[in-house]
């Protein structure tokens, strides 16, 4: 006999709100940072327009195309202000530093990554640790330790140059990410051709260079790039530690060419400067962009 009891109807199934709400959010986030992007970009390209402008139209008519594209603002800038100078010292201390960091940082970096012992754990904390530390905290120490090195060099040597001290407090800041970076990126590398290198009689070191270093080069350029970038850009250390106007960094000297402006009212070579300064960055993102992303990526998963 059938059943004449009716069967109950199935309860509506709740609505996804927390899909919806995500899809809402992350929209939201997309149109942020395009528009973020869309106003720097925006603003880079107002300031290189008017490094080929000069004098009060810059900010009566900000938006004036310039008449010509005369690069005179740039030879003030480059000749009178000194930015040629600290551009050759921070090209020379940023190549420097950044190689430096990275053969150091590598070969930190894989030791932690496969050795067994206990403390390689801490130690990767340890350099994790130090990337939430804020260089102006620790600046005073810095700077005791900084000036007991040139004093002990100068009573054993009797020579020092304040850009050793900063390149050293450039490695020594840069060490820390590009640690914690390239160990995660060594952790995604398989463990077999290591193996396999060790069964052919290689030595440790000999793994490390032929085997490792040409498969962690995607991780290897993205922690130089990265170095490299802030160290261009770095300008406290530099303030506090170099002191001679002949070994100044482009930021000092940018930082000159802005404290002369109250005379000068040279508007159009500070946005040439501005231009030098962030020249060289664009370009090194635009050429090695792709890699950056790629081994920001692949040194992730682990």
């Amino acid at each position: 006999m059938a059943d004449q009891n009716p069967v109950p109807a199935a309860p509506p199934r709740p609505v996804r709100s927390t899909g919806i709400v995500a899809t809402a959010v992350w929209t939201v986030m997309k149109v942020l940072v395009i528009l973020w992007c869309a106003g720097n970009v925006l603003l880079l390209a107002w300031v290189a327009m008017n490094s080929f402008r000069g004098g009060s139209r810059i900010f009566s008519r900000p938006l004036e195309l310039p008449r010509s594209l005369s690069l005179v603002n740039y030879v003030s800038a480059w000749t009178t202000s000194s930015l040629g100078r600290g551009f050759l010292n921070s090209i020379v201390l940023v190549a420097v530093c950044t190689a430096i960091t990275v053969v150091i940082a590598a070969m930190a970096a894989y030791a932690l990554a496969r050795t067994r012992v206990p403390s390689a754990g801490p130690l990767t904390s340890f350099f994790a640790i130090g990337l939430g530390i804020p260089v102006q905290v620790v600046i005073v120490p810095l700077w005791v330790a900084m000036n007991a090195v040139s004093s002990f060099m100068y009573a054993t040597v009797g020579w020092w140059d304040e850009r050793l001290s900063l390149g050293l407090l450039y490695v020594a800041t840069s060490l820390p990410f590009a640690v914690f970076l390239l160990t995660g990126f060594f952790r995604s590398l398989p463990e077999e051709l290591e193996e396999a290198a060790a069964l052919d009689g290689a030595s440790a070191w000999t793994i490390f260079l032929k085997v490792m270093a040409p498969l962690a080069r995607p991780g290897l350029v993205t922690a130089g790039m990265l170095a490299a970038m802030g160290l261009w850009n770095e300008t406290l250390l530099a303030l506090v530690f170099v002191t001679e106007n002949t070994k100044y960094t482009l930021p000092q000297a940018l930082l000159g060419l802005y404290g002369t402006m109250q005379y000068t009212s040279d508007w159009g070579g500070l946005f040439a400067g501005i231009v030098i300064v962030v020249i060289p960055t664009v370009l090194l993102y635009a050429l090695l962009g792709k890699r950056l992303v790629e081994g920001m990526t692949l040194g992730a998963g682990k």
